[in-house]
This record gives structure tokens, C-alpha cells and sequence, in this order.
């Protein structure tokens, strides 16, 4: 083992005093708002503190930088060396402790009492701080105690920390800070009637969120980044727990403005703009839909027309229905990411991305920007969103994101990519990262939901078998097993389909991009499709109770209703899936030709002979039916079917002399039916993935029950086509049903931890109705 480093220990009795308090803050590696600003003001506070010590407590107390382990391991050291000086038996406070550190300190460095701070002082102000820092991690300081015996945790506790580590795998630690920070007092968070009050809360958390680092994860370590879209994604994820304005608005700033900045622009873009932003210093806005184009981004209004004499362009908003709209930051901004049609010598290159500063240092509008605000909405009301136009601005040459196309100082036009249609998809494929992070914080909602559901049908009674009984849980019940169980599956199963899908993307390559958009664009509507249905299930579930404000369905279902519809609307998502896949599909009969046919026509004779055999299509019994590879197989071949039939279709539509455009509107519900079907094949595999690696025995029983559940209830929510289809006989559907209910009432033993292992701490499900039904350790 390699042995610390050494580092400097002539600390003064001033800095060792501290090394208590500084330990337990930084014991779970996060110093929350809360610690800083109460370190800040009282070692501001602390005038008989030198110079050179208030520098160096300043720079153990910054948030962006940890103390380095060798550090934290001579901290450590001191407090065990100064707790062993106390009689055995006594639980010093950590005051003491630190005065125990500062007198050892005096002897060995041979101060004379009277050119140092005097130990009565010292004594007064550490304790005022420990007493303010109540929330502190003393847990790990007691650790360090003699006699220290640490818990041995019930078996159901034990699961439920093995699947919560099973979840958290990807960015563990990025999880863990999150749920520490977001517990933060100055976090809390509370019910608001007025927008204004909740967009300038809203403002005041990305600030601590800016201070925190998290801001400028995603940038290059050389304007205060660490290049970890992973992590950065995971942030996101997280915030799904807390407000979800607060998740959208930290989206739209370092996501959409930043990420634009960032994947858009060049060197001189990131060395002007990306420090300030990720920390929250510059705000921005994405100005890309318009009131009359949302979803088509290829037919926008709003012009950016270079000027040779001034070496500008104007950008401009030829009508009403061209203004920016919907467009989040608009009433904070100092600068927006515009998309523009790109004219240069009259000619049109298509749109293309610019930046815009659209207010002054004094947060005034500058002249030809017109900003309205949007108003109240369903939800999100901390999101300040509004409406844009441009009325001739004019910007530097420089302002135009050149890192697809360019216009030079004698003003001509250049792009690496030759083909304008290629190029527009280039340029918006870098920024999918948007429908990678959306449905992970949707599914954190839906994961909200189903623990404050489950959690309160499991200590909700009603009605009893006779007079004098105990009533019924309500999870007891059949019935409601079946409304929340196959959704507590669900989640599992797209918790691990939106992992793959963020691994994909982070670790992606240069030729499978295309392959990636398509399936974020699946999974985004998928998922967040999901987590409105899985909402108002819960609502429901809960009773009266759900619909209490208190109890946040209210929040959770306006806030998550519009992941339906921004970052791309579901049902234009699932046509632009299709197409993807079909795209794929005619590529591999166009390049492979003749093998590519036989491949095919192998398939369909194997699955003749495998899957649609008279014995397997009517094949009821519970090992088959359980079985991981009929699941995979029954996916798959909805897939191909579909996939196959839509392909033939709209070949026999255009060969009638239909063009494509019309054909594809033709079979439009044929495509959604088949993207949903690409969609679920890859959740399903990326499950089963799962299970195959997870080594944990005490959960693995538990998650092939979860794995069984999504698979079957899906094939039950398709009945009809595979009764269509051939596939399964009529008591083998009556049979899957059953089965279904089966694999609902085992799920429903383990339910309470399935949810606890979402480990959403108390403070963010922000619920009465769940209070006091954790699972005792």
C-alpha cells in the first residue's frame, strides 16, 4: 500500500482547535450551505484569529475543494491522539476536544500564553459554532470513540442498502452528496402562491448549487469543470427528488445555454464564457422553439443576416408567431443561445446557433429585445419562462457558434460538412443530452410517488373480514397489488434502461450516434410517458389523502406533466424512433444484399419452428412462463413483426405512387407501435443484463421477480396483438394473467424495501402521510 504523503503539521493552537469541527463537516465529503456560511461568518467573526489562520480555515472550508486525504488522515489522527488524553468513558464534545488540540499545540511549539489567543476565547467561540452546526456528521465523529460498537443491521435493512447499492452503482458518491446537500437547511423547501417568490428561491439554490462546483461539471477541467457528463447527469437526477423548478431551471442554465456553449462553440466561445456560466455568474437562456415552430427546428422564422459592412449579423424576428417562446431563464438571462436561419449573400445555410446578450449589467433589456413573460403555468412556476423577439439586434461576426459552420472576415460561409441536412442533424445531435437527463429526473418523481403510495398502503387499513377485526392493509388487496406493484417494476426495469442509455451516450463513438439519438428519443418518451401514468396511479391509491397539497401529488403530477411534451414531443419522438429504425433496418438489406435476406428468412423459419409451434403458443406452465428467455423472445418478436409489416407497407404505399411523406402519415400509428416495441426490447434486455451481473445473493430472488413482472405485465398490456399474431392462445393469455397476479402478491412481501432502496430522504418526499414507516435498522 502506498503510504500519504507528508504535509505540513507546525499548525498554530488557533488551526488545531478547529480540526474537530472541520473533520466532522468534511466526514461525508460535502460542506452543505448551511456549514459554509456558518464557518464563514464566525471565523470572519473570530478577530483574535491571525491573518494567516483565517486564510487557511478559507481554504479548507471551499466546497469546490476537498481537503486531500492526507489531510483528513492527519485530522483524523490528531482527534484520536487528543480523545485518548480524556478519562475512559467520557464523550467529549467536540469543543473540547479542539481545546485538548490547541493546549498540545501551545506546549509543543513553546508558546508563551501571552503572544497567542488565549484558550478562554478559543473555548467560547468553538462552542457557539458547534452549537450552530447542530446538523453536523457527529455520527463519524463518534466512531472514533473507544468502545465504539457499530450496529449490526436487521436482514431486511441489509437488502435494502445491497439494492440501494445496486441503484446507486453508476456515481455513487455524486448520489450520496446529492441527498446530503439537498437535506441542507438552506434547502428546505415550502409551498409557494406566488411565482415571483418562487423563481427568485428557485435563483438563490442555483447559486449554492453554482458555489458547490456542480454548475460546470460537464466542462473541461481548464474553465472549472471535470468533463463528467456522467456525473453532471446524476446531479440532474437528483434534483427529480427535490423541486423540480429547480431541476429544470439547473437544466436550462449548464444543460441547454451551457451545453450549447460548449458543444456549439469553439475555443474562443469556451475561454470568454464557460467559467462564468458553470458558476452561475453569467445566465443564459436556449432560444430554439418558436410559436409557430416547437417540434420542427428546420422551418424557424427568426433570421440571422450577416452584414459585410459592419462585419455583424442582424437577427430578427420577421413576425408574431416567430418569437421564441416558452423559453426558460428568459426573465434572469443576460444572454441567449438564438437559433437562426443563416443567410450570408442572400443565401439561406439553415439554422445555425448564435449568441445574443439580451439584457445589461444592470439586468435591463437591451434595445430590440422584447421579453414577456409566460405567467402562471400547471406546474414549474420557480422556472421563469417567456416569450422572445428580436427586432433587428445586432451581434458580432464572433457571437455565431462556429463549431459546424462559419463565416470568415471577407464573409463567406464554410463547414466541414458538405451537406446541410447532415449538418443540421450534426449539430443538434450534440445536444441529446437533453432527453438523456429528462426522464431520469421524471423517473426520481415516479419514484416519489410510488413510495409515498406503497408506503401509505401499507399502513392504510379499510374494511375487516367481520366486526371486531383488524381492517385490511391496502396493499392486501389484490386489487391494489395491482395497480402499484407492476409500476414498482417498471421503475426498476427503466432505472437500469436509462442507465445503459446514459453509458451509451457518455462512452459513445464517432458512427453510432445516430443509433443513440434514436434511442434517447424512445426512452425519453417512454420513460416520461410512464412517470404521468405512474403519478396519477399513485394519486389515486393515496385517496383523498393524495390529493392533499401536504402530501405532493399536486407538485409531482404538474410538474412532471409537460416531460411529455418539451425536449421534444412523445408522439413526434416515436415517429423519429421508427424512422431510425427503419433506416437501419432497409441499411442492412442494402448493404449485406442477398445474405442479409436469408438472414431474415432464417429468423422467421426459427421462430416457425422455436416460438410458434403449437406446444409453445399454448404452453401455460409457470417454468415457462417464468422463463427469462420466453420474455426475450416474445419482445423480440413484436419487434421484428412490426418492424417487418411496417417496412412491407409503406414499400407497397410508395411503389403505388404514394410519396414518402404521405405514406409515413399513412402508417404513422404502425410506427409509434413499433418504436414502443424497440423501446421495450432494449429495457428488457438491459434488466436481464443486470440480473446476469449481480453478484448480491440476498437480492438476486427479488429482482428476477421484479424482471418477470415487467415482462409479463408488458406481453399482457399487448395481448390483443400477440392473440393477432398467433403467438400466444387464448389460455395462455388467461394463464400470463394469472401469473401476473402471482408475481404481484410475492413482489408485494418485499414492497416497503423495494422503495426504501429509492433512498429518498424524508425531507425531499416532503409527504405527511408516510411519516414514521421507515424499516428499523
Amino acid at each position: 500500500m502506498n503510504s500519504l504523503p507528508t504535509i505540513n503539521i507546525s499548525y498554530t493552537p488557533s488551526i488545531q482547535a478547529f480540526i474537530p469541527i472541520l473533520y466532522v463537516a468534511w466526514a461525508d465529503r460535502i460542506l452543505t450551505p448551511t456549514e459554509l456560511d456558518e464557518l464563514k461568518t464566525l471565523a470572519e467573526e473570530a478577530t483574535f484569529i491571525s491573518k494567516e489562520d483565517k486564510s487557511t480555515l478559507r481554504k479548507w472550508s471551499n466546497p469546490r475543494h476537498p481537503p486531500s486525504a492526507a489531510l483528513f488522515k492527519y485530522w483524523e489522527i490528531e482527534l484520536q491522539r487528543a480523545i485518548a488524553q480524556f478519562p475512559e468513558g467520557k464523550r467529549p464534545t467536540l469543543a473540547e476536544v479542539g481545546i485538548s488540540l490547541a493546549k498540545q499545540a501551545k506546549e509543543q511549539q513553546s508558546l508563551d500564553t501571552s503572544d497567542s489567543v488565549s484558550i478562554e476565547q478559543l473555548y467560547t467561540f468553538l462552542h457557539t459554532l458547534e452549537e450552530k452546526l447542530q446538523q453536523i456528521n457527529v455520527g463519524t465523529y463518534f466512531k472514533l470513540l473507544p468502545g465504539h460498537k457499530v450496529k449490526t443491521l436487521a436482514p431486511a435493512k441489509s437488502r435494502v442498502i445491497k439494492l440501494q447499492q445496486l441503484l446507486d452503482e453508476a456515481h455513487h458518491s455524486t448520489r450520496r452528496d446529492m441527498r446530503i446537500l439537498l437535506c441542507d437547511p438552506a434547502f428546505k423547501r415550502r409551498i409557494f402562491r406566488d411565482k415571483e417568490a418562487h423563481r427568485q428561491q428557485v435563483l438563490q439554490w442555483i447559486s449554492l448549487l453554482s458555489e458547490q462546483g456542480l454548475g460546470s461539471l460537464a466542462f473541461p477541467s481548464e474553465y472549472g469543470g471535470e468533463k463528467d457528463m456522467g456525473k453532471y447527469a446524476t446531479v440532474f437526477e437528483m434534483l427529480g427528488y427535490h423541486d423540480l423548478s429547480l431541476a429544470i431551471k439547473f437544466g436550462v442554465q449548464f444543460g441547454l445555454f451551457g451545453g450549447s456553449v460548449h458543444q456549439l462553440g469553439t475555443e474562443r466561445h469556451h475561454k470568454k464564457y464557460l467559467q462564468a456560466l458553470g458558476a452561475g455568474k453569467l445566465l443564459g437562456c436556449f432560444a430554439m422553439t418558436e410559436t409557430g415552430h416547437g417540434s420542427n427546428v428546420r422551418g424557424l422564422e427568426t433570421t440571422a443576416v450577416y452584414d459585410p459592412a459592419n462585419d455583424t449579423f442582424i437577427i430578427h424576428s420577421p413576425r408574431y408567431e416567430a418569437g421564441k417562446e416558452y423559453i426558460g431563464n428568459a426573465l434572469h438571462a443576460h444572454m441567449a443561445t438564438v437559433f437562426a436561419q443563416l443567410i450570408v449573400k442572400g443565401e439561406n445555410h439553415g439554422v445555425h446557433a448564435l449568441l445574443v446578450p439580451i439584457r445589461n449589467k444592470n439586468k435591463r433589456l437591451l434595445p430590440g429585445i422584447k421579453v414577456e413573460d409566460n405567467g402562471y403555468k400547471m406546474g414549474l412556476n420557480g422556472v421563469d419562462n417567456g416569450r422572445i423577439w428580436f427586432n433587428n439586434v445586432v451581434v458580432p461576426r464572433e457571437n455565431l457558434l462556429n463549431r459546424f459552420g462559419d463565416v470568415n472576415s471577407h464573409g463567406e460561409y464554410h463547414s466541414s460538412i458538405a451537406k446541410p441536412a447532415k449538418r443540421f442533424f450534426t449539430m443538434l445531435g450534440t445536444l441529446v443530452g437533453g432527453r438523456v437527463c429528462v426522464p431520469r429526473a421524471g423517473l426520481s418523481a415516479a419514484k416519489s410517488g410510488l413510495t409515498i403510495a406503497i408506503k401509505y398502503s401499507l399502513k392504510r387499513r379499510q374494511f375487516a373480514p367481520r366486526l371486531n377485526e383488524q381492517e385490511t392493509l391496502l396493499l392486501d388487496y389484490p386489487s391494489h397489488q395491482r395497480r402499484l406493484l407492476p409500476l414498482l417494476a417498471k421503475a426498476y426495469a427503466l432505472h437500469f434502461g436509462l442507465e445503459y442509455l446514459s453509458d451509451r451516450f457518455i462512452n459513445h463513438q464517432g458512427d453510432d450516434m445516430r443509433e443513440i439519438e434514436t434511442l434517447a428519443a424512445g426512452m425519453k418518451a417512454y420513460s416520461t410517458w410512464y412517470t404521468t401514468a405512474c403519478l396519477q396511479e399513485c394519486r389515486e391509491a393515496c385517496g383523498g389523502k393524495g390529493y392533499l397539497l401536504e402530501n405532493s401529488f399536486a407538485d409531482l403530477k404538474a410538474d412532471t406533466d409537460i416531460f411529455t411534451t418539451f425536449e421534444g414531443d412523445n408522439t413526434v419522438l416515436m415517429q423519429l424512433v421508427a424512422k431510425g429504425v427503419l433506416s437501419e433496418f432497409r441499411n442492412e438489406f442494402h448493404e449485406e444484399g442477398n445474405l442479409a435476406i436469408l438472414r431474415y428468412l432464417s429468423r422467421q423459419v426459427e421462430i416457425a419452428i422455436t416460438q410458434k409451434n403449437p406446444f409453445i403458443i399454448r404452453n401455460t406452465g409457470e417454468s415457462h412462463l417464468t422463463d427469462p428467455e420466453f420474455h426475450l423472445n416474445a419482445f423480440a418478436f413484436r419487434k421484428s413483426r412490426l418492424l417487418y409489416s411496417l417496412s412491407q407497407r409503406m414499400r407497397a404505399l410508395i411503389k403505388g405512387g404514394m410519396n414518402t411523406y404521405d405514406a409515413a402519415m399513412r402508417c404513422q400509428t404502425h410506427m409509434i407501435a413499433l418504436a414502443e416495441a424497440y423501446v421495450e426490447k432494449i429495457v428488457l434486455e438491459q434488466f436481464q443484463n443486470k440480473l446476469l451481473n449481480t453478484k448480491a445473493s440476498s437480492i438476486r430472488p427479488l429482482l428476477e421477480t421484479l424482471c418477470h413482472l415487467y415482462a409479463l405485465h408488458t406481453i399482457e398490456s399487448h395481448k390483443g396483438w400477440y392473440l393477432e399474431n398467433d403467438y400466444i392462445s387464448g389460455p395462455k393469455s388467461k394463464a400470463i394473467r394469472r401469473q401476473v397476479d402471482q408475481l404481484c402478491k410475492e413482489v408485494r412481501a418485499d414492497a416497503q424495501l423495494l422503495v426504501e432502496a429509492f433512498s429518498i430522504p424524508d425531507n425531499l418526499l416532503n409527504t405527511a402521510i408516510v411519516e414514521g414507516t421507515a424499516i428499523p435498522s
